[in-house]
C-alpha cells in the first residue's frame, strides 16, 4: 500500500502515462500501436491540456521515435517512449544506438506478438527478441508494477555506474486494457525521488573535463565511426554497466520502498521455502500462477514459484540461491527462439545451473502465444507434470506446448 498518495481506478496503459505525467520528462516521442497508444495518447493530452511542459512529438514512425529519443537524450533531456510488436521491431537499428550510446532513455514496451500472421495480442517476442540489445528489462505482473517501474526506471538508468537505456514490459491487453486499482504516489514525492538528472563528466576534443552532453561550448562526440581499434573496448564498458546495473535496480527498488511501502528487487520468490517443484516465469501469468501455488499449497503439496523482474541484467546468482533447493523446475515461456532447445527464459534459467553441483531437473512449457488464455488448470497441469517429472527422476519430454491443440 502507498503511504501518501491516492488509489486511482487505471488500466495498466494508464497507469504507465500517470507516471510519466508525474516524472514530467522533458521529451515524449512516439508512434501509436495497439494496443500501446493508450500510453501517449494519455501524455499528448496532459501536454495538450498545459498540465505538464513536455515537447511532444508526434513523428511518422517507430524508428523515428527512438531517433529524436535518442538525439534528446545525447544534447541532456529526459526521453520516453511506448511501443510495441512490429514497432519496437521498427526501432531495431536505433535500440542499439541508444545502449551503445550510453543514453539513460525510458521506454514502455506494451507486449504483443510479432507478424505473421498478424496478431495484436500479447506475448512476448517483440521483448524478447530485444533480450540481447543492451538495453535493461523489467517485466510486470499487473498495472501497479508497470507504475511503479515507470518511475523507478529513471533512477536506475540514469545512474552514473549505469548509463544504459530501460525498457520496462507489460502484457498486452491483459494489463494494457484492464482496470485495477493503482496506488499512486503524490506528485511532489515522485519529483524528489527522480531528481534533477546528473552527467558524468569526461576528458573533450580540447583536453577539459566537461559533462557527458552535447553542447557547441564544450563539443564532444558522441557515437562516432568506430572501427576495430576501440569498438571492442567500448562493448566492454557496456558488459560492465549491465554488471552493475543488478545492484543499482536492488538500491533503487528499496529506496522506492521507503516512499511507497512497496520495495523490488530482480526476481520475486513466492512460497518457495519448502518448494520441491517449483515454476519459474514472468509478467501478469505469475499472478495467476500464485493463485495456484495457493490452492495446492492448501492440498499439502509443495509447490512454490519465482516471479523473474529483471530479465536483463539476468540474476542468475539470485535464481541458484532461490531455487537450489528445488528437485523439478518448470519454465514458462510465452516466446519462442526457433531453432534453439527451449525459449529465452528457459535457455537463461538451465544455463546458471549448469555449473551447480546439484543441477535440479528443469523442463520448459512454453504458452500463450498470440494472446492465449492461460487459465489456472493449465498451471495446475504443468504442476501435474512436473510431480511426474519428480516420480521419474529424469525429462523425457525437454519442451511442452500448453494449451495447444495437436
Amino acid at each position: 500500500m502507498g503511504m501518501r498518495g491516492k488509489v486511482l481506478g487505471l488500466t495498466g496503459d494508464e497507469a504507465v502515462a500517470y507516471a510519466i505525467k508525474q516524472v514530467e520528462p522533458d521529451v515524449v516521442a512516439a508512434y501509436p500501436i495497439t494496443p500501446q497508444t493508450i500510453i501517449v495518447e494519455r501524455i499528448s493530452e496532459y501536454v495538450a491540456n498545459g498540465e505538464i511542459k513536455t515537447e511532444y512529438i508526434a513523428v511518422e514512425s517507430e524508428h523515428s521515435a527512438m531517433s529524436a529519443c535518442i538525439g534528446a537524450a545525447a544534447v541532456g533531456a529526459r526521453a520516453f517512449t511506448a511501443t510495441a510488436s512490429a514497432g519496437l521491431a521498427f526501432m531495431w537499428e536505433t535500440l542499439y544506438i541508444a545502449a551503445s550510446c550510453r543514453l539513460p532513455i525510458v521506454m514502455a514496451i506494451v507486449n504483443r506478438a510479432l507478424s505473421a500472421p498478424i496478431n495484436i495480442h500479447c506475448d512476448h517476442s517483440d521483448s524478447m527478441g530485444a533480450r540481447d540489445s543492451g538495453w535493461i528489462q523489467i517485466y510486470c505482473e499487473n498495472s501497479q508494477e508497470a507504475y511503479d517501474a515507470a518511475i523507478q526506471a529513471w533512477k536506475i538508468a540514469e545512474h552514473p555506474d549505469v548509463l544504459l537505456p530501460v525498457m520496462f514490459c507489460l502484457d498486452g491487453f491483459v494489463l494494457s486494457h484492464t482496470l485495477e486499482n493503482v496506488h499512486t504516489l503524490p506528485d511532489e514525492d515522485v519529483k524528489e525521488f527522480i531528481g534533477e538528472r546528473k552527467f558524468v563528466k569526461v576528458r573533450s576534443h580540447e583536453g577539459r573535463e566537461v559533462p557527458f552532453v552535447l553542447d557547441p561550448e564544450n563539443p564532444i562526440t558522441i557515437g562516432p565511426l568506430d572501427l576495430y581499434d576501440f569498438y571492442f573496448e567500448h562493448k566492454r564498458q557496456q558488459v560492465e554497466a549491465m554488471k552493475n546495473a543488478k545492484k543499482v535496480i536492488v538500491d533503487v527498488g528499496r529506496e522506492y520502498g521507503k516512499i511507497s511501502g512497496r520495495e523490488y528487487g530482480l526476481l520475486e520468490p513466492y512460497k518457495l521455502e519448502s518448494a520441491e517443484v517449483a515454476i519459474v516465469g514472468l509478467g501478469s501469468t505469475m499472478g495467476t500462477a500464485k493463485v495456484v501455488v495457493d490452492k495446492l499449497r492448501e492440498k499439502g503439496r509443495k509447490v512454490g514459484l519465482l516471479k523473474i523482474r529483471a530479465f536483463r541484467p539476468f540474476p542468475y546468482e539470485e535464481v541458484i540461491k532461490e531455487l537450489e533447493h528445488v528437485e523439478v523446475i518448470g519454465v514458462l515461456d510465452r516466446s519462442l527462439s526457433f531453432g534453439a532447445q527451449g525459449g529465452p527464459l528457459f535457455l537463461e534459467i538451465r544455463s546458471a545451473f549448469y555449473d551447480f553441483e546439484r543441477r535440479p531437473l528443469i523442463s520448459n512449457y512454453v504458452y500463450g502465444l498470440g494472446g492465449r488464455d492461460m487459465p489456472p488448470d493449465l498451471i495446475m497441469q504443468i504442476f501435474d507434470d512436473l510431480e511426474k517429472i519428480k516420480e521419474k527422476g529424469r525429462v523425457d519430454v525437454l519442451l511442452k506446448f500448453i494449451g495447444l491443440r495437436e
